[in-house]
């Protein structure tokens, strides 16, 4: 399947970034941690919103500033005229990315769990970061896992036809290839990919002690 091209997004000769007096280093002083975005891919089912609310728990819990941009509940507002053709799901993506750059920004750890299928917009999305800022996790779940966790008969209704453009059955889903963390979310228990996130976060040293 051909993928769809980025949107052409103009922008105006005269529209410039205005830096504020105060900056990002200031905020992550203050939050204690970097801002960082936790970017969660996979089918639908595969787990992506149970693990990022449960990793928010859990560094929430810790002080941690933080965000969970679930993908149904920026369809509510900010991507509401979108539908899921390829050319919309570019859109979608491109959005939110720079929302969760804004997120970053503020010094916050965002986590964003989307299915986000293509891996040329998961790379737009990385690009928009500076390096080392952008980690991307991986919710990996045979299909047919996915399909008996779907409560929703989500599954069911693309396989009869009733919904295209579905992402597993009817659109195709590109897996990462180099995600700095990888979840086997049909093998793992909650704990131990929350554990496994947050870990990284340490070792990448996210969740230092506030900067000098």
């Amino acid at each position: 399947m051909k993928k769809p091209a980025s949107p052409d997004v103009g922008k105006s000769s005269n529209v410039v970034w205005h830096a504020g007096h105060v900056s990002r280093a200031d905020r992550e002083r203050l939050n204690g941690h970097r801002g960082v975005v936790l970017w969660f891919t996979g089918l639908s089912g595969s787990g992506k919103s149970t693990i990022a609310n449960a990793v928010e728990l859990r560094l929430h819990q810790q002080g941690c500033h933080t965000y969970v941009c679930d993908g149904d509940n920026i369809r509510h507002g900010l991507n509401g005229d979108l539908g899921f053709s390829p050319t919309d799901r570019v859109e979608n993506i491109r959005r939110i990315a720079e929302v969760a750059k804004l997120f970053m920004d503020a010094g916050m750890i965002i986590l964003t769990a989307f299915i986000s299928p293509y891996r040329a917009d998961r790379a737009r999305a990385r690009e928009r970061v500076p390096p080392g800022d952008f980690i991307e996790v991986y919710c990996r779940c045979p299909l047919e896992v996915c399909e008996q966790r779907d409560v929703k008969g989500m599954y069911r209704r693309a396989r009869a036809g009733e919904i295209k453009e579905f992402t597993g059955i009817s659109a195709p889903y590109e897996e990462p290839e180099a995600a700095e963390v990888v979840l086997n979310t049909h093998q793992q228990s909650q704990e131990e990919c929350v554990e496994a996130v947050v870990g990284y976060l340490r070792r990448a040293g996210v969740l230092a002690a506030k900067p000098a």
